[in-house]
This record gives C-alpha cells, sequence and structure tokens, in this order.
C-alpha cells in the first residue's frame, strides 16, 4: 500500500487481484512454506480478479455483492492488513477499519495500555494518544473500568472501546463493513452519531452492507462484486437496482429496508404499537378490494425527548417475501406527532391501494431523524388479503388509459 500520486484521489486499485492457496492437508501447507510456494500442493482460489477503481477525497462508494464475493478481502486490501497477489493498491490518508473491532486488543493487557497500542497500530504517535485519551474513555464511558485487564469485559464493553479508538483519530478514510452503529442502547446512537459526523466533516467512506437501503441512502457510487469480479460500478442507485434484480432471479427475494434487532434498543425508542385499519375495521389481519379499500397504518411509539425526534418507515411485503413499496417518514417528509414526554405517533394513509390480488404483510421500522440508523422493528405486524373484481395480473395496478393512436405520428 503506498501514497497515490494523485492527491485528489483517497484510494485507488489498479487491476488488483488476491490469490489463496487451499490444501487439504496441514501437510500440504507444510511443503508449500518450505519450498517458498513452489510444491502446489494446492488449489488456487482467487478471491478477487482484476478489481480497478478510484475513489476521490470525501466521496462515498458503497460495496454489495453476496457472500464469498470478495467484499471483506477488498476491504482488508484498502486498510493494508493483506497484500494483493496482483495489482497495486494506493491509499492516500490516515484509515480507520471498522472491520473486526478489537481484533488487535490483547486481552491481558488493561483497556488502558489496549488504547495506546491499538492506537500506535492505527498510525497515531503517542503524544497524540496522551492528548486524546481521556476523550476516548468518556466516549466509551468505561472509565471506571480501564485499568482492568479486557479479558475481564463484556463483549459489549470491548466493542465499545475498540470503536471509540478506532474513530478518535479523525481518519481521513473510513472503511465499514456492515454495521453503521455498534454496541447497544445509547451507544450505538452515539455511534452512529460519530460516523455521519465524520462523513459530514468530508472523510472518505468504504461501505461494505447487505442493506441495498442504506447503500442508496448513503453512497453516490457503487461497486457489485460477483466471484471476485467487478460486477458493475456505477451509480449507487443503478448498481443496487441491478443487484436486487439479479437476486430476485437468483434467489428468493427479500426485503431491504434494513435487518434490525427489534426491541434491540428499547431505552432509545421503541414501538409500543401498530393498529391497521381499512374502511373503518381495525385489526392485525385485514381484508382489502384492489383499487377500492383505502389502508391506514398508526403508528405509536415512546423515545429519548432528548433525542431528535425519530422517523417511522414501512415496507409492503408480499408473500415471496418481495418488498412491493415501502413509505419513509424522512424522505416524504412525513409528519410524526411527539409530546414532551417522549411519546408519539404517525399516520400513514394508502388511498384505494393499488395492490392486486395476494397475500401480503407489513413491516414497520422507527428510525433516526436522518431515517438510516434503526431502534426498533415490528415485522409482519399487519397482514392483508388483497382481492379483486377483474383478472389484471401482477402485483400493483398502474394508472393508464387507452385511446386511439397514431405510429406515424
Amino acid at each position: 500500500m503506498s501514497a497515490s500520486p494523485n492527491a485528489s484521489l483517497a484510494i485507488c486499485l489498479d487491476r488488483v487481484s488476491k490469490r489463496y492457496v487451499l490444501h487439504e492437508r496441514p501437510l500440504g501447507r507444510l511443503k508449500d512454506l518450505l519450498l517458498g510456494g513452489h510444491a502446489r500442493s494446492g488449489r488456487e482460489f482467487w478471491a478477487l480478479r482484476e478489481v480497478s477503481f478510484a475513489l476521490e477525497r470525501g466521496q462515498t462508494l458503497g460495496i454489495v455483492g453476496r457472500n464469498g464475493a470478495g467484499k471483506s478481502t477488498l476491504l482488508q486490501l484498502v486498510c493494508g492488513t493483506l497484500q494483493p497477489t496482483a495489482g497495486s493498491v494506493e491509499v492516500n490518508g490516515r484509515v480507520a477499519a471498522l472491520l473486526e473491532l478489537g481484533a488487535g486488543f490483547n486481552p491481558e493487557f488493561t483497556g488502558r495500555e489496549n488504547v495506546f497500542m491499538n492506537a500506535a497500530l492505527l498510525g497515531a504517535a503517542e503524544d497524540e494518544v496522551r492528548a486524546r485519551f481521556d476523550e476516548i474513555v468518556a466516549f466509551s464511558g468505561l472509565r471506571d473500568f480501564i485499568d482492568q485487564p479486557v479479558k475481564t469485559y463484556s463483549s459489549g464493553m470491548y466493542v465499545r472501546l475498540a470503536f471509540a479508538v478506532a474513530t478518535a483519530f479523525e481518519p481521513d478514510i473510513l472503511v465499514i463493513d456492515e454495521a453503521l452503529s455498534v454496541g447497544d442502547g445509547a451507544f450505538a446512537r452515539k455511534s452512529f452519531d460519530r460516523i455521519m459526523a465524520l462523513r459530514e466533516r468530508g472523510a472518505t467512506i468504504l461501505f461494505c452492507s447487505h442493506s441495498t437501503y442504506h447503500i442508496d441512502a448513503l453512497c453516490s457510487r457503487a461497486l457489485w462484486l460477483e466471484h471476485g469480479r467487478v460486477q458493475m460500478l456505477d451509480d449507487a442507485q443503478r448498481v443496487t437496482t441491478a443487484y436486487n434484480d439479479f437476486l430476485a432471479r437468483e434467489n428468493p427475494p427479500q426485503a431491504s429496508f434494513a435487518t434490525p434487532t427489534p426491541g434491540a434498543q428499547s431505552n432509545i425508542a421503541r414501538i409500543t404499537r401498530v393498529t391497521g385499519r381499512c374502511e373503518g375495521v381495525e385489526g392485525r389481519e385485514l381484508p382489502l378490494v384492489s383499487r377500492r379499500s383505502s389502508l391506514e397504518i398508526l403508528v405509536e411509539f415512546v423515545s429519548d425527548p432528548s433525542l431528535p425526534c425519530p422517523s417511522v418507515a414501512l415496507s409492503i411485503v408480499n408473500a415471496a417475501g418481495m418488498g412491493v413499496s415501502s413509505a419513509i417518514g424522512f424522505a416524504d417528509r412525513g409528519e410524526v406527532f411527539r409530546a414532551a414526554d417522549g411519546e408519539g405517533s404517525a399516520h400513514v394513509l394508502f388511498p384505494e391501494i393499488p395492490l392486486l390480488k395476494g397475500r401480503y404483510h407489513v413491516d414497520v421500522f422507527l428510525a433516526c431523524e436522518r431515517g438510516l440508523h434503526v431502534y426498533d422493528a415490528a415485522t409482519h405486524c399487519i397482514s392483508l388479503e388483497v382481492t379483486q373484481n377483474d383478472v389484471l395480473q401482477g402485483v400493483v395496478a398502474l394508472p393508464h388509459r387507452w385511446g386511439q393512436g397514431n405510429c406515424n405520428a
């Protein structure tokens, strides 16, 4: 990994490939080590093949692809923890990696000792670490435990300290594998806010996620990897559309708004009730007539009143698991009411719902004010049985009209 001669570029990969040699038995690996790889007793596996892209300073690039596509290998090459078999990786600036947080910690050392050791691995000078030590400890919330061996820490404490160190030195480049926030409760919110603040200050971000919603929301461009090769590099929404179409052909489709754990952060914000209503009738299972019935969803929640009012989103999913449509309050500038004590609600109306016959369900999400960080979820909370009085086929009825046309006009 070297500094790029083009100062406007944060990351530049030129025809990068990464090869591993897989052995069925340990003896084969030993032979290769002793003979410098000339024994060729194993089979070759190429995790990446001829990958090229350039990322300018301040840009955000999303990476999508199925498990085993080479995403994690690519991130490790950018971070310098792996070296390419062929090609070049050029990086300008200090890199903070949110990959396997705490992987470099020594469990026998205290939290204090690990802060200095881990920061040194990130390239921070000792004077810089001393100047920011109190800030790191305060952010982690572990002041009472900082002089205890980290082997006595819970997994949550371990991650909190690792995250505080990794993001404390205002990196030029932030590499994120999957999670936008770490830990639980209030710390998850703090970690999310720090990542967004780094982005807003102009940090370059390389973001790998299975959530195409997050890729669309955060990234201007996206890279799709398949079997270690670049399948597509383009505008983020074009890439995620093509990738979702590919997944729909290859596998049963999945809704991709987010993958939250319901109730994981109930001390920040949680859904208290979801009510479905059709033609004045409330229930968890609602019958609707296509293009005649109107569907209303009322979402009630409670949240920490000291934080910005959360946003509400919902997804309508068909029986095959495909997300048919969504309503995202943050994107729609939908109104959310919240009282001074933190109790609030949001109301969504789908007039003369255009869904065609079939079974559907509604998933509801309570997210941060930006609509990115999910606090709570209520999945399959409302079931819909849609019938119709005609023979139209498909999922939705699109507005259209017939008329006399002239092809020569």
